[in-house]
């Protein structure tokens, strides 16, 4: 469909309800990611008027599969069902038909600076044990505060030779900074991993996890190349400004653009939110999380682990690893790199970060390791409709944080959504998902 066409469906006026009509609602959704895309399945199949305005020219938000290499999709955003065992994605995954292979962090491969192996075991355990001493002591205090300075005003942390020191922050780096994309020096002590867990393994999608965003979209009106530059509340509704200075309006808007954009203040709002709303979009930290996708000619390490990690002689440099040779029999490597160390990289073009990739995996496995045939290298921070990975809990946030940011505003016109919100899941497809659901239900609710 033309797009002026498509968007005359719409009319630039605020649109009476119809008579006889009064619990049809008319809402705009804002975002094609997961939260959105499930908000307009559920809001659809009640009955409503559904439209999905998506500013990138594809769907999925942060879930993003390249089909650039046509025999080995990759996913450059969202990878894993994180616990398959009552996740509503292992549902929909069902629904979709999309495969699925397993990971575990218990096959692991742990390397140090010149690849001799290591039994990091004990030494995690030790790490471990330091960190929640250093937590617990935090919680003691009437005021936040971050993870780091927790640590290292820990007598534990200052006690510590050098080499603890070293594997203490490799544990950091792999348990908080990896898994909630926050670097240490701005994560809370006392919530950086406030949330829940669904039980079960970890699961990805050899064949892409946009087949999860397709099934979602089915008979959905979305449209794309579409970026909404302003929201203002008028008489029942609200109406919404596109970046070409088109207007719509409608009863209800759902807004599940990520946080690092509605920190940025690029969405020109007419009315102001409720100050607990905008005080959780200031305080909330928006993390980052970025991808280097590297190919080989062949498997040349351990086809029998899932995961390699790596003490090299940069804190968080290349020390994780996520290998598919054996979940999927195929000759690739994803290196993982948050926080700062995520920062840095981004510093470099592709070619400078794939020689990188390729001096790392030289020191762990040895100079003729081969070099790559080709890579993908995501930077999530520079991307204009992300701005960031995902959320995360920054010092003084905690989840009723995020539930001031979920909900309505404007007297029930403008309804948020999206991982930021979800105070149980946050940070994940399943918490995106969910909050989406939870923005749909509310706004039916309204209509009866």
């Amino acid at each position: 469909m033309h797009r002026r066409a498509a968007l005359t469906l719409l009319p630039a006026a605020l649109l009476a309800r119809r008579a006889g009509a009064q619990a049809r609602r008319r809402v705009v959704v804002i975002g094609a990611g997961l939260a959105g895309l499930a908000a307009a399945r559920d809001l659809r199949a009640a009955g409503h008027e559904v439209l999905v305005l998506e500013a990138r020219t594809r769907i999925g938000g942060r879930i993003q599969t390249s089909r650039l290499w046509r025999d080995l999709p990759v996913d450059l955003g969202a990878s894993w069902i994180h616990g398959v065992t009552g996740n509503p994605i292992t549902a929909l995954a069902d629904q979709a038909g999309a495969g699925r292979a397993e990971t575990s962090y218990d096959r692991s491969l742990a390397l140090g600076p010149d690849g001799q192996h290591l039994d990091l075991s004990e030494a995690m355990d030790r790490a471990e044990t330091l960190v929640n001493a250093a937590r617990a002591a935090a919680e003691r205090r009437d005021t936040d505060l971050s993870l780091a300075l927790a640590v290292q005003s820990s007598p534990e942390w200052q006690a510590a030779d050098p080499a603890t020191r070293r594997l203490t922050r490799h544990y950091i780096s792999a348990t908080y900074e990896q898994e909630y994309a926050g670097d240490w020096t701005e994560a809370s002590a006392w919530n950086v991993d406030a949330g829940t867990a669904f039980e079960g393994p970890d699961v990805l999608f050899p064949g892409g996890y946009d087949r999860i965003v397709t099934h979602l979209a089915d008979r959905l009106d979305v449209r794309t190349g579409q970026r909404v530059a302003a929201l203002a509340p008028v008489a029942d509704g609200v109406e919404v400004t596109l970046a070409d200075g088109q207007g719509l309006a409608c009863d209800h808007a759902v807004l599940t653009l990520p946080l690092g954009v509605l920190k940025s203040g690029s969405l020109r709002l007419a009315e102001p939110l409720a100050p607990a709303r905008q005080q959780a979009i200031d305080r909330l930290g928006m993390g980052l999380l970025n991808k280097c996708w590297l190919r080989f000619d062949r498997i040349s390490w351990d086809d029998s682990v899932d995961w390699i990690e790596w003490l090299g002689p940069r804190e968080g440099h290349w020390s994780q690893w996520v290998s598919l040779a054996r979940a999927t029999q195929t000759p690739a490597l994803l290196a993982l790199h948050a926080g700062s160390q995520a920062r840095d990289l981004e510093a470099l073009d592709d070619d400078a970060t794939r020689a990188a990739a390729h001096d790392a995996l030289k020191a762990m496995f040895g100079t003729s390791f081969p070099a790559p045939v080709a890579g993908q290298i995501t930077r999530w921070s520079r991307d204009p409709h992300a701005l960031g990975a995902y959320s995360f809990h920054a010092t003084g946030t905690s989840p009723d944080t995020r539930r001031a940011l979920a909900g309505a505003d404007w007297d029930g016109r403008l309804v948020f959504a999206g991982e930021a919100t979800d105070a149980d899941y946050p940070g994940t497809a399943h918490g995106a998902y969910l909050s989406g659901v939870a923005a749909a239900d509310w706004i039916a609710e309204q209509a009866q």
